[in-house]
């Protein structure tokens, strides 16, 4: 019986896409995988009928991929900056880019493996970094070449990723409320699946830890964005007896979040609460008072990563690159000395 390209793939671990572009050298296959395949290959004796990709004749698509949201990614104005830059970098360099998200994380996977199969893609950009991620499991699985905004926790070493140094962010941000004269410092981050804010909490603790200040657990809010037209967990921040002055908040939506049920309780910004936010989009520039914010570089991050896939794409050999993009805090009006 002939030895087909399934046989292959099962004494491999891979799919049969996954060895149909090994055979013809796709670059979008890191370089392990190709050589995880072609021992199977030999072992078994199967001779491939296909040619290598020819050298003038490169992968033209790229995939960005959105964490799962059945609305409010889109209006999230990090991703929308990250985007533009990932394609005015492919723009420069030729290459298609396109978005891909889902609903729900079963709905991505299915569009990554229908895409998966084209032989235009070069790879994928993600724009999270996440615990527990079926998405970048099934992409690492597979040999499948991948650039991480955000920071690698499985496989770092084999995983290409361009990120903001978020527990020193989270740190700065804290410390610079501690400054002003803030002791009652609170935090209010995304759900902590997100490495980005698991890391700025862990900085705003460690802030926090420094000036031998407690952690109080009463003064941390994890929001699943799906509850912030629900402003009760913020209500219940607020009406403490012993009530917070500032907060440090993971991002400009959960910052005006904030802003607004301070409004409905009778509060002001920045005389009854201090509030320091992150990736200074619109939002915080619109807000009155404008929110002090720390720039994350949302553009950068996003040429960067584009740069590094194009680079793996173009280089397979290329070892797995870390690059840290600077952040900056810009100081507005949200935040007050107290005595």
């Amino acid at each position: 019986m002939a030895i087909t390209i399934k046989d292959v793939a099962a004494l491999a671990g891979v799919s049969p896409s996954t060895v149909s572009r090994t055979c013809k050298d796709h670059p979008s296959i890191s370089r392990e995988t190709k050589e995880k395949v072609r021992r199977a290959m030999a072992e078994l004796g199967y001779e491939p009928n296909v040619q290598p990709l020819l050298a003038d004749q490169p992968p033209q698509l790229i995939s960005m991929i959105l964490p799962p949201s059945s609305r409010d990614v889109y209006e999230n104005a990090f991703y929308l900056e990250a985007v533009r830059g990932i394609s005015q970098f492919c723009n420069g360099r030729e290459y298609i880019s396109a978005v891909v998200t889902g609903k729900d994380e079963c709905e991505i996977l299915n569009a990554v493996r229908t895409l998966a199969k084209d032989e235009r893609m070069g790879g994928f950009i993600v724009l999270y970094s996440k615990q527990n991620d079926a998405v970048v499991d099934y992409l690492y699985n597979e040999g499948l070449l991948y650039v991480l905004i955000g920071k690698a926790k499985q496989n770092a070493n084999q995983t290409v990723y361009i990120d903001n140094d978020n527990l020193l962010a989270g740190q700065e941000a804290t410390e610079y409320l501690y400054q002003l004269g803030h002791r009652r410092i609170a935090y209010v981050g995304s759900e902590y699946a997100m490495y980005f804010s698991a890391e700025r909490k862990e900085g705003y603790q460690q802030a926090l830890q420094r000036h031998g200040l407690e952690l109080n657990p009463d003064y941390c809010i994890e929001a699943d964005r799906l509850c912030l037209d629900d402003s009760g967990m913020f209500q219940r921040l607020l009406e403490q007896e012993c009530r917070p002055t500032a907060v440090v908040a993971s991002d400009d939506i959960l910052a005006v979040a904030m802003e607004q049920a301070c409004i409905r309780m009778g509060l002001s910004v920045p005389e009854d609460l201090s509030i320091v936010s992150f990736n200074n989009s619109l939002l915080a520039k619109i807000t009155s008072p404008q929110l002090t914010s720390v720039d994350v570089n949302s553009y950068q991050l996003g040429m960067e990563a584009a740069s590094q896939l194009i680079n793996h794409i173009e280089n397979p050999n290329l070892l797995a690159t870390k690059i840290i993009v600077p952040h900056s805090l810009v100081v507005r009006g949200s935040c007050r000395r107290v005595e």
